[in-house]
C-alpha cells in the first residue's frame, strides 16, 4: 500500500510541475510622490496569464532595502484578478517615512541617486495548485527629485 501512495504521489508532483505557470517581471520603481510626511515609490509589475480565465491575486508583499537597511516592506491584501489570455500590470505604492527619506539623501553623495533591492511577492491562486508565490527582485539605482521639483 506504501508503494502505492508513494507513486500516486510521484504522478501528482510530476503533472503540478508541468502546470503553466503566470509570468512576472518587476518592471520599475521610480519616486511617485514626495511630501513632508515622506515619499510614495512608484513600482510596477506586469504579469504575463497564460490561461483563458481570470486568476485572482490573493495578495503582493514587497521589501524595499537600500544601504543594507530595509527601508520599507508590507502587503497589499486583494489587489484584483489577472484578466485572461493577457498581461495585467499591478501598481504597488511603497511608502518611505520621512526619517528614512533624510538617511537615504545622506547617503546619496554627489549623484543624487540611491542605490536599492526591491523584492516582491505575488500570490495567485491557481485552480488545482492553489496559493502559488512568484518571487520578484530588481535592483538598480533610484533617482532622487530635486529641490526644485519638489517645490
Amino acid at each position: 500500500m506504501a508503494k502505492l501512495v508513494d507513486k500516486a504521489k510521484g504522478f501528482v508532483a510530476d503533472k503540478v510541475a508541468k502546470v503553466e505557470k503566470p509570468e512576472a517581471e518587476l518592471a520599475d520603481v521610480s519616486v511617485g510622490h514626495v511630501g513632508r510626511d515622506g515619499a510614495t515609490l512608484a513600482s510596477r509589475i506586469d504579469v504575463r496569464n497564460p490561461y483563458s480565465h481570470a486568476i485572482p491575486v490573493c495578495e503582493i508583499s514587497y521589501s524595499l532595502r537600500s544601504a543594507g537597511r530595509e527601508v520599507a516592506s508590507g502587503k497589499m491584501p486583494d489587489p484584483g484578478s489577472l484578466t485572461a489570455k493577457d498581461t495585467t500590470r499591478l501598481d504597488v505604492p511603497v511608502k518611505v517615512p520621512y526619517d528614512f527619506l533624510v538617511s537615504l539623501v545622506r547617503d546619496a553623495g554627489s549623484d543624487w541617486d540611491i542605490d536599492y533591492e526591491m523584492r516582491v511577492g505575488l500570490t495567485v491562486d491557481l485552480p488545482v495548485v492553489g496559493n502559488l508565490t512568484l518571487p520578484l527582485t530588481k535592483s538598480g539605482e533610484l533617482k532622487l527629485p530635486t529641490l526644485s521639483s519638489v517645490f
